[in-house]
């Protein structure tokens, strides 16, 4: 998209500043002769406080943090466009949903939960994934997760999930971590949770990239068509590189190599114009379907399984800019529930109910006062006229007598909007009922769905949600805790509790398992799209490389949008063997494997004796090959695969192999590089046999 046509940039552009060429002032307008010394009585004397300029300077720097959020800390954000494939007319009257000329400015911000701003972008968590479309109409925010359901049932018990989740109070530890006892000693007491931790526990947790999971908006909404007519809808953003994720070794590795793996990535494919791409999903239900399941559809801890309520793709997100200034756009960015626009509204989910106050009254704290949609990244690109009035670091300046409603003065303005124009009215449902602190009858499943989760998974997938478990109870202090989950998850699957308790020295409890009940491949993360593009290579060579081979390799990757990296022993430029020089981007001293999709070793038996003088090549294949990465190797490469102990021998097939591909020196052509990049669109290649 070409930013001359999305209105919110022409709007962001009047708020863009550079300074290039320009003379350094104060705050005041005011040119500054220096930067470099303080005001002194002499050049050994006391600093004078009528410096102003430092005072300014230094009292501005005191001031530049604000209070970070208190869940979601941690994020990285983006601008983009919406387009709608086919209008959603019978069931809504929003107009970006319903209008397929229009084409609406966003900003998505994608979060961990539980760590603060310095944590890692890999730990086990859940992934926020808010949107803020600029519509016609008004702000609309879809502010959801990459998982579909959530902890807990109803808005008051967040805060306890939260302290419970969050580091323990005495030491201010695990940072960004669930591994600990009062989080296992909250799931204990609060069996709801039962199926969020099924996610939790899962791959979805520890996503291979922003790029590569899919949102959800958690909660059932309502949409609300010209007629009146009521339909509840849930909303899905799926990634058009399918849904993938790292292994539990990589994101502690990748923890330290690189903490901001995720964002880093997402910020690379974005200046590569690399634009991810999401598409947007929803399922709909009559109002007079919504007693029709074996499960409340206003139950936030269950999700409609997409084999009963297919999701219908309507529409398609492109991430296309980065921001200009990480603090005025991502950290400044402020997501409500509650900004609505027309032909969308709330359901009586007590969750999202909780939601609606939630989250203006944090802004209030973090953005400084109730102006904080003044602020550009907030500003709508609908005018705004209202009786709001003053408040801290008001930006308008409201001319005009009155500011109140109704008035005369002023001929009633800015006056009140019929609904035929546009003005916004709440669905007029019929509500009645007495006044009592309780939950329906209707949310006390807390088990079936977790179930299901675990019955649709793949073996290798309940694999990693056993060491999931084992990992985090192995965490966990109390022996009395660590049974009390176990007996809490013997009632979602017998064989999930036994496999557990093997890990921790528990004892499952028999016979109380849920009844497994409708499976669900669409929860699979195996069943998802697999594709190479964007994907990323290490291209491992050293002095005597064949150049011939690296040229047609590296043309073949950005045929097919993989990116590639030169990996090398230092970083000095590379010569092959007709002397073309190449520069490496990574050294093995800066490089890891799990910063990598797959890991390609070239031929030339001077280039292989310069990478196996350096041990930490055969560690680099060896840690990729463990994490069923695609590894490929021509000629005298695949000595470098023999060292690192991923093959046997040389004379090993590709089909025995899993995912490890050789060739000759002379048969390294287009059908090998092309098996290469088919191998890497496979993500993992989990029936590979791993040596220990």
């Amino acid at each position: 998209m070409n930013d001359n046509d999305n209105i919110k940039q022409k709007q962001l552009d009047a708020y863009r500043v550079t300074d290039k060429g320009e003379a350094l002032t104060t705050n005041q307008g005011l040119k500054v002769e220096d930067d470099e010394h303080s005001l002194k009585v002499g050049p050994r004397g006391p600093t004078i406080m009528e410096d102003f300029h430092f005072r300014e300077k230094m009292t501005h720097f005191d001031h530049e943090r604000i209070p970070e959020r208190v869940v979601h800390a941690r994020g990285f954000g983006a601008h983009g466009e919406f387009e709608l494939y086919e209008s959603l007319s019978e069931y809504t009257k929003a107009k970006f949903l319903t209008d397929t000329s229009i084409r609406t400015p966003l900003f998505v911000r994608f979060s961990t939960v539980a760590g603060s701003r310095g944590s890692s972008d890999t730990v086990r968590d859940v992934r926020g994934f808010a949107v803020k479309f600029y519509t016609e109409e008004g702000n609309y925010d879809l502010v959801g997760n990459n998982m579909p359901v959530f902890f807990i049932q109803d808005a008051v018990k967040f805060p306890d999930f939260i302290h419970a989740v969050k580091p323990e109070p005495p030491n201010e530890i695990p940072q960004a971590s669930s591994a600990h006892d009062t989080f296992w000693d909250f799931v204990s007491t609060n069996t709801e949770t039962a199926h969020m931790i099924m996610w939790v526990m899962s791959g979805r947790a520890l996503p291979r990239s922003f790029r590569m999971m899919e949102g959800f908006g958690v909660h059932t909404f309502r949409f609300v068509n010209e007629q009146g007519k009521s339909h509840f809808v849930k909303f899905h953003w799926k990634p058009k590189l399918g849904v993938h994720s790292l292994v539990w070794d990589e994101t502690q590795k990748v923890a330290g190599k690189d903490p901001d793996f995720n964002r880093r990535d997402l910020w690379n494919a974005i200046e590569q114009g690399n634009y991810p791409e999401f598409e947007l999903g929803v399922q709909i239900l009559k109002e007079e379907d919504e007693f029709s399941f074996d499960f409340d559809i206003l139950d936030a801890t269950k999700l409609w399984p997409e084999e009963m309520v297919p999701v219908r793709i309507v529409g398609k997100m492109t991430l296309n800019r980065n921001t200009d200034n990480f603090f005025a756009e991502t950290e400044q960015v402020a997501f409500h529930v509650g900004h609505l626009v027309p032909g969308i509204d709330f359901t009586n989910d007590p969750l999202l109910q909780g939601r609606l106050f939630s989250y203006t009254d944090t802004q209030l704290l973090r953005l400084g006062g109730p102006n904080f949609p003044e602020i550009p990244i907030n500003r709508p690109i609908a005018p705004v006229h209202n009786n709001q009035r003053d408040g801290m670091h008001r930006m308008t300046i409201n001319q005009g007598q009155t500011s109140y409603h109704k008035n005369s003065l002023a001929n009633n303005h800015p006056a009140p909007v019929p609904t035929s124009e546009g003005g916004y009215r709440h669905y007029e449902e019929k509500v009645e009922g007495r006044k009592i602190k309780a939950r329906s009858n209707s949310f006390e499943d807390h088990f079936s769905q977790a179930s299901m989760f675990w019955h649709s998974m793949s073996p290798i997938e309940q694999s990693q949600i056993v060491d999931a478990f084992r990992f985090e109870l192995g965490k966990v202090m109390s022996k009395e805790l660590r049974q009390r989950v176990v007996d809490v998850f013997s009632q979602v699957a017998e064989d999930l509790a036994e496999r557990i308790a093997d890990g921790i020295g528990a004892t499952p409890i028999k016979g109380i398992a849920a009844a497994p009940t409708t499976i669900s491949p669409a929860l699979s993360m195996m069943t998802k799209t697999k594709t190479a593009v964007t994907r990323k290579v290490a291209v491992m060579l050293g002095n005597g490389y064949h150049t011939t081979e690296v040229q047609a390799l590296l043309k073949e990757l950005t045929a097919s949008k993989v990116t590639a990296e030169i990996v090398s022993k230092t970083l000095a430029p590379v010569k092959g063997v007709d002397g073309t020089l190449i520069e490496p981007q990574q050294s093995l001293l800066t490089a890891a494997s799990v910063l990598y999709d797959a890991v390609y070793v070239c031929g030339g038996a001077q280039g292989v004796d310069e990478l196996l003088s350096d041990v930490a090549s055969a560690g680099f294949v060896r840690e990729a090959f463990q994490h069923y990465k695609t590894i490929a190797a021509v000629g005298d490469g695949v000595r470098l695969l023999i060292s690192a102990g991923a093959v046997q021998a040389a004379g090993e097939k590709a089909a025995q192999l899993n995912g490890v591909l050789i060739a000759e020196e002379q048969s390294a052509d287009k059908p090998f590089y092309k098996s290469f990049i088919d191998a890497i669109a496979e993500h993992r290649h989990w029936n590979r046999i791993i040596q220990p």
